[in-house]
């Protein structure tokens, strides 16, 4: 009988730890008030919830064990507490969670030196890599088409190389950084622009206006630094590899390891393929160039007993890319049978940061590329060389409580060389490669007058070889309220550039037009002054960001491809008159407690240019552009992404007045949407459909698609197209008359892998 009552026991206390199951409940507050749609979750499992209206939460029916729970909601520092649960425990628990300054990044690009973006009295925008993970792509070029007052622009129907415009710019006035060091510029501002393997990425920093004080020449309509991730911050192995169904491919790999234990390592590769000949408008030449890209990417960091700086890294990247008529082959590469533009790029970076073993803070940074180009474009072959040497000291040091100085000391050395007559001697008959030396030195004082109030004072002066002396002066001003909701900044700043039409200007090469230039080209200079508010807001439930600016920029000597004096040329001058670039832009980010984010933007800009007491349009410059990104985010890890743009109208250049094409674009839109899921912490899954709209220019765009090599075209004897039978409105062969990809719907599917 008594082992019968033992076992009834036995099963009664059984049952009960089977039935009464535990629990943990609660109120997650702050400042006293009741904060929703707070993540609660026990670590390694499964369970989960998140806070309601009033800030409660419960967990129910937990298994015994010890586990750890955590507490997250965006703008606030998590909580983790280490719980154990028996028998059937019930737990009441709340907690107090305290406001963090995690979503204000840490930014470098506007002082050379890392603040905080709400403390930088220079206005920075930053972009992290989950945002152009809501829109993959194969390059960076491509994946800056969100951004707000900057776009990607297209430069020829035929081989689709591009440029990045800030504001209405051109992509010669961007200055494209990586880690602060100028790699990409010369040759490389129309082909080095991909490759850069964006599993590396940490985030994009991008500044509007002239940075010639501390960035020098080329940084006139602003800067745009890929930042990438350091070894020690970077996942163990991480993989993303997508497709879509028009047949690109596109792979990025990156990998971290250890040399020693004082020395480790960032891998990175990217590979891109497409060998589709489509030909949708049926103009007879392909739609998107067909491309074969490879990029190998390395970074090391040494860690030093003094905990000093010492990084090095270094790029190589070969590409081979055509497009043009689709039965084009190899054999008919700078033949006059069957056109195409074939282009081999070989290229090779390294930069790196040497902090100096000294009491005072002095940082070495240098950086050297070598960029090779092999190219036909129809009958005209274009071959490069160009070799950049870079290095600068930088000094650094606070001074009382209220001057940070930075003095820095620079020296750029440019060699170029290529086949055309822009390196020939003044008879035109030597080659006579360009060498360029441009040693210069700035300083900035960045002053605290109290603890609302910033001003930033600085100047370079740099001296080029061949042009002489050249002045930047900067200031900015930047106030604060104390709980940073409130940021005025105003800033005045000088810039300037040398320009290399070749190396800058794919127009120059492409098509049937002659170049030619009017008068030795002298380096370029403007102004700029900028206004910018930001306010930031805390409805409940939500954190809300506007960032408003007002932009104005006057250049003189400013250098334009003419394309309306003569049909057949392309005329390079200075502007004998100015140029202005004015306007203002709206930026929102919302971010919903609940998982929702919506990051919107909107650009409206007037681009013109004064000549002769004439004022136009500036040919290829949107007067207004949108951007948006509405994201939403389930408890079960799976989120929902749209993305996409909006132009207004460009002027685009024409042939002559005879020429049936419309003389500017149409408002057009490219839209996408992706569905990614997550599966654990290491496997991902996306896909979705780009370009929703279809959108694509109209068939036309390449004026005589049929005649490439203009066999059919009749000239009087000045040079000038004689209209005929065959060719009534007296056109020539041409492909810069371009606004937008001709890439229109496709599917899209990925796939990424992460171990940390």
């Amino acid at each position: 009988m008594k082992s019968f009552f033992k076992i009834i026991c036995i099963l009664c206390i059984g049952m009960n730890s089977i039935f009464a199951q535990n629990s943990i409940s609660g109120i997650i507050t702050n400042k006293g008030e009741p904060l929703p749609f707070v993540n609660v979750y026990l670590k390694k499992t499964k369970l989960g919830t998140s806070t309601n209206n009033n800030g409660f939460y419960q967990l129910k029916n937990i298994p015994d064990g010890k586990y750890t729970l955590v507490i997250s909601s965006i703008g606030f520092k998590p909580k983790s507490v280490r719980i154990s649960f028996f028998g059937g425990k019930t737990i009441k628990r709340s907690f107090t969670l305290n406001e963090s300054n995690s979503l204000d990044e840490i930014v470098i690009s506007g002082t050379l030196k890392p603040v905080t973006k709400s403390n930088s009295p220079v206005p920075i925008e930053v972009y992290s890599k989950t945002f152009f993970e809501k829109n993959p792509t194969p390059s960076i070029f491509e994946s800056l088409q969100n951004v707000n007052g900057v776009r990607p622009q297209l430069n020829c129907n035929v081989c689709n190389t591009g440029d990045i415009h800030i504001n209405g710019l051109e992509g010669p006035y961007t200055f494209v950084l990586i880690d602060g060091m100028p790699i990409v510029s010369g040759l490389s501002t129309v082909y080095g622009l991909t490759g850069i393997p964006q599993a590396l990425i940490e985030r994009v920093e991008v500044v509007k206006g002239p940075a010639s004080t501390l960035y020098g020449s080329e940084a006139v309509g602003g800067i745009i630094n890929i930042i990438t991730k350091k070894p020690s911050n970077s996942p163990a192995l991480a993989t993303d590899t997508f497709s879509s169904s028009w047949g690109e491919v596109n792979a990025d790999i990156g990998l971290r390891y250890n040399l020693s234990e004082k020395t480790q390592g960032l891998l990175g590769i990217n590979y891109f393929n497409f060998q589709n000949r489509i030909d949708n408008n049926n103009d007879g030449f392909t739609d998107l160039t067909l491309q074969n890209r490879i990029s190998i990417f390395n970074k090391i960091d040494i860690k030093r007993k003094s905990g000093k700086t010492f990084t090095v890294a270094g790029r190589y990247v070969y590409e081979d890319r055509w497009g043009g008529e689709t039965d084009w082959g190899r054999e008919f590469r700078g033949t006059d049978i069957i056109y195409g533009e074939s282009i081999y790029t070989n290229r090779w970076e390294t930069f790196g940061t040497y902090q100096l073993p000294t009491s005072e803070s002095i940082n070495f940074q240098f950086s050297a590329n070598g960029h090779h180009q092999n190219s036909v474009y129809g009958t005209d072959v274009y071959d490069a060389d160009q070799f950049i040497g870079f290095g600068q000291f930088i000094f650094n040091k606070q001074i009382k409580e209220n001057h940070d100085f930075t003095l820095g000391l620079a020296y750029r050395y440019t060699f170029y060389d290529d086949n055309t007559f822009a390196t020939k001697d003044t008879k035109g008959l030597e080659n006579q490669p360009s060498i360029t030396h441009l040693p210069g030195v700035f300083f900035q004082d960045e002053i605290s007058l109290n603890k609302n109030n910033k001003l930033l004072l600085g100047a370079r002066w740099d001296y080029n070889s061949l042009h002489g002396s050249i002045f930047s002066p900067r200031v900015n001003y930047k106030w604060s309220s104390i709980d940073n909701s409130d940021i005025f900044r105003l800033s005045v700043g000088n810039g300037f550039r040398v320009a290399n039409v070749f190396t800058e200007d794919h127009a120059a090469l492409t098509g049937a037009r002659e170049v030619e230039f009017d008068g030795e080209l002298n380096p370029e200079t403007s102004w700029n002054i900028n206004v910018n508010y930001v306010k930031k807001l805390y409805p409940n439930n939500s954190i809300i960001t506007l960032d408003a600016s007002i932009f104005y920029t006057y250049f003189d000597n400013r250098i334009l491809p003419d394309y309306d004096s003569d049909p057949n040329k392309i005329i390079y001058a200075n502007l004998d008159g100015h140029s202005v670039s004015k306007g203002i832009s709206l930026n929102t980010d919302i971010i919903f407690l609940n998982g929702l984010a919506i990051n919107a933007g909107a650009t409206l800009m007037d681009v013109s240019i004064t000549e002769n007491g004439i004022k136009t349009r500036q040919p290829l410059t949107e007067s207004f552009s949108g951007v948006w990104s509405i994201s939403y985010k389930f408890n079960n890890n799976f989120k929902i992404d749209y993305t996409g743009n909006i132009y207004g109208p460009m002027r685009l250049p024409l042939l002559s007045n005879t020429d049936p094409r419309s003389p500017q674009s149409p408002w057009f839109s490219i839209q996408n949407i992706q569905l990614s899921k997550k599966f654990s912490n290491s496997w991902e899954i996306y896909g979705g459909v780009k370009n929703l709209l279809n959108f694509t220019p109209e068939a036309n765009s390449i004026a005589r698609s049929f005649d490439p090599f203009d066999k059919q075209v009749v000239f009087d004897t000045n040079g000038q197209v004689i209209a005929t039978p065959n060719n009534p409105n007296a056109l020539t062969f041409d492909p810069t008359y371009v606004y937008a990809s001709n890439q229109g719907i496709r599917g899209f599917i990925g796939l990424k892998y992460v171990v940390f």
